[in-house]
């Protein structure tokens, strides 16, 4: 989950190294280094803590060379310090390493590597990597190239990493394995090489994904070269990037997670963009036309998801069984896996995933397609490696986020959702037409109503700060808004760090319940057409026990706010859309609260954006 950036070409390399470790940084926060040559010395600079703290290690210092990588880290071996920070020296600092990822077998590597003499200053998987490669090199006499295809070959795990040696300072060499790199492309074969396309889309538009087990050559001035662990030769396959560098600005707002907020009405719109065609009464999706009979005809549909893209999911299950009649489970990919499930090839597995990148999903995914199930992809990111490793599927054209708590992402794949099941229903027949063009007109006016929702911030905002110094949150959901519950919940402890727990409306008197008192709030959705009778019933049980409920109401409702404390409404909907809508409030307070205490919202402790360990 950490970020990597690396430049060779003709400019200095070390602002172009910062800029892209700032843009990287919700990757990972917990320590950031650069390593840079300089004619034929590898200087080496890294520090604890963000970015800004490397910045200030730096400040003074003259740091030149036109060849350099850099990182920032997201701890997994080795707790966060000055030593374990990347860039990582071999042992004779004849070469630098930066890495993202875990190498599984690195144990057993050190141990002999130990015994060959080799001492270690941190405690990181990465290190031991570097020292093999050297190892390689000096005792096999191979040059750099071949020692690190014949490294790769005795690692197990993921690696994204780059290498620079100052015996060879005009070139980088970079590797891939189950996380993500790409390659950019500038003038005059100038190189950059990043985690993501945000730090490169600056400088080219010209870029390569490295695909599992390849490895990149770049030599100043000369033709990239690609070949795999297996030493057979490849042809680059160069993309035009689709993203532009106003969309990871900031553009006027104080964090990334309340911009990403606020461009819910274009994100969601560009999710449906050339999907929906009103007059016709169509939607197309071509990246699963040539799936659709299968997922018709299909006994079963698994989605595997992690985090918020889980609780999309779970909103895609009502979708799915609610409109399409088919028999839907959703698995949290860190599960699925290692549970043994029972997988035919008459299922559909349906990935969900943001960056394309999460290593437990792409797990998942393996496996299931070894059972011979069809796999369709959600994901957000071009390129990435779950769109490569899927049967077919549908990119949610969100736009970059890069706010650590997911946000529009998370309402760009409940669109791409809906379509899909609106599209499967009505080909399927299991709704009729007056309802599937009542739902599709519903569906493409959702942008227009979350813009009018956005209106009510400053409300939420005066709400947040009644309730910003409670220690516990519960939230309370039934039906298509018992997933957004959770997902209010979620947002909540990962940006405020206050506990929550969101909970099926009538599983409260379960359980829950007896933790409600004066100090505990309730967020309850409340909307019209949502099981409304039951859920009132439920806010009456928290009010005999003195529970403060801040309600989510259709807009106009009189019964709700005769007992709620607080009050959000919302602009009508069908009950099967309403999660579009209800999240939105809840996303707000959430971020209001978190900004109250002092958070950084976009940046959350223990927190990274793209998870690509297990």
């Amino acid at each position: 989950m950490c970020g990597i950036v690396a430049y060779l070409g003709d400019k200095q390399a070390y602002p172009i190294l910062i800029k892209g470790l700032k843009r990287l940084e919700y990757r990972g926060y917990d320590s950031a280094g650069v390593a840079l040559i300089d004619g034929h010395e590898i200087n080496l600079y890294k520090k604890k803590g963000k970015v800004i703290e490397l910045e200030s290690f730096t400040q003074g210092k003259n740091i030149k060379g036109t060849v350099g990588i850099g990182h920032t880290r997201w701890a997994t071996h080795g707790i966060p310090n000055d030593e374990n920070a990347h860039p990582h020296f071999s042992g004779s600092e004849n070469l630098a390493i930066i890495h993202n990822g875990i190498i599984e077998n690195y144990a057993s590597l050190k141990a002999e590597l130990l015994k060959r003499g080799h001492q270690f200053t941190s405690e990181t998987d990465t290190e031991v990597l570097i020292h093999l490669i050297e190892d390689i090199q000096n005792n096999t006499h191979v040059d750099l190239v071949e020692a690190v295809r014949i490294a790769l070959n005795k690692t197990l795990g993921a690696y994204a990493i780059v290498i620079v040696s100052k015996d060879n300072p005009d070139t980088m060499i970079a590797a891939k394995k189950s996380s993500p790199l790409v390659i950019g492309i500038g003038d005059n074969f100038e190189y950059f090489v990043a985690s993501d396309a945000t730090p490169i889309v600056e400088y080219t538009k010209n870029v390569v994904y490295l695909n599992d087990e390849e490895i990149a050559i770049m030599q100043r001035g000369k033709k990239l070269q690609l070949m795999d662990i297996k030493k057979h030769a490849i042809t680059p396959y160069i993309q035009e990037l689709e993203v532009h560098l106003e969309a990871i600005e900031k553009g006027g707002f104080e964090h990334f997670m309340l911009k990403e907020i606020f461009e819910q009405p274009q994100s969601i719109r560009n999710s449906m963009r050339g999907r929906i065609d009103l007059d016709k009464g169509i939607v197309s999706l071509g990246g699963i036309r040539d799936y659709e009979q299968k997922i018709i005809n299909a006994q079963r549909i698994i989605i595997v998801a992690c985090g918020t893209s889980w609780h999309a999911g779970l909103v895609g299950e009502y979708l799915f069984e609610d409109l399409a009649r088919i028999p839907v489970e959703v698995e949290y990919a860190s599960e699925f896996r290692y549970r043994n499930p029972i997988i035919n090839e008459s299922d559909v597995v349906i990935a969900i995933s943001q960056s394309g990148e999460t290593a437990d999903t792409l797990a998942a995914i393996k496996l299931a397609k070894e059972k011979g199930a069809t796999i369709i992809g959600i994901c957000n990111v071009v390129g990435s490696t779950i769109s490569r490793a899927t049967d077919g599927g549908s990119y949610t054209h969100a736009g970059p986020e890069i706010g650590v708590a997911s946000t529009k992402a998370f309402t760009a794949q409940v669109t791409v959702l809906s379509l899909m099941a609106l599209s499967i229903a009505h080909k399927k027949g299991s709704i009729s037409e007056s309802k599937f063009r009542q739902l599709l007109v519903e569906l493409y006016a959702i942008p227009e109503k979350v813009a009018l929702l956005l209106e009510s911030d400053e409300k939420i905002k005066y709400i947040a700060s009644i309730f910003k110094g409670v220690s516990n949150f519960l939230y309370l959901g039934r039906g298509y808004n018992f997933p957004v519950a959770l997902e209010g919940a979620l947002k909540l402890k990962e940006i405020s760090y206050i506990h929550a727990e969101g909970y099926p409306a009538a599983e409260m008197k379960h359980g829950p319940i007896a933790l409600i008192d004066e100090e505990m709030p309730v967020v309850v959705i409340a909307t019209r057409k949502g099981n409304y009778e039951k859920v009132i019933s439920n806010i009456e049980e928290v009010k005999a026990r003195n529970g403060k409920i801040i309600a989510i109401v259709t807009k106009g409702d009189v019964d709700v706010k005769k007992i709620a404390d607080y009050v959000i409404e919302i602009p009508e909907v069908e009950d099967a859309l309403s999660p579009l809508l209800t999240c939105i409030p809840l996303q707000l307070l959430s971020y209001h609260i978190a900004v109250m205490r002092g958070c950084n919202v976009d940046q959350p402790r223990n927190l990274a954006k793209s998870v690509t360990v297990e």
